[in-house]
């Protein structure tokens, strides 16, 4: 059974900084083997990935409305992925969800990821205030 509890949203000002937390099990064999991501939807709109990251960490990739102030990690030791954010625009504002992509590949020397096709957490809500 897989289970996914993400956390960390709130309100916070434009140019603040937020960390999203998010724990996971019951992922194929196991968090340390999954590539995992995060992915963002506000209402009246598709769900989008905003950034993914390999299995062992070693490769990441970004939306680029998020590059250079979001960063992606994951701590396998403990089950859990985190995205801290930075300087944080009213646009960021949405409903922050972690998954596990259902595709990555790799062209060009750049690392991609497709959306998920489960969401099984409850998600975080970011608001950021202009």
């Amino acid at each position: 059974q897989v289970q996914v509890v993400e956390s960390g949203g709130g309100l916070v000002q434009a140019g603040g900084s937020l960390r999203l937390s998010c724990t996971a099990s019951g992922l194929g064999l196991g968090f340390a083997t999954v590539v995992m991501g995060w992915f963002r939807q506000v209402p009246g709109k598709e769900r989008e990935l905003v950034s993914c990251i390999s299995a062992d960490g070693a490769s990441t990739n970004y939306a680029d409305s998020v590059k250079g102030r979001f960063t992606i990690s994951r701590d396998n030791s403990k089950d859990t992925l985190y995205l801290q954010m930075n300087n944080l625009k009213p646009e960021d504002t949405a409903m922050y969800y972690c998954a596990q992509p259902s595709r990555s590949y790799y062209s060009g020397g750049a690392y991609y990821c497709g959306l998920a096709r489960h969401y099984w957490g409850q998600g975080t809500q970011v608001t950021v205030s202009s």
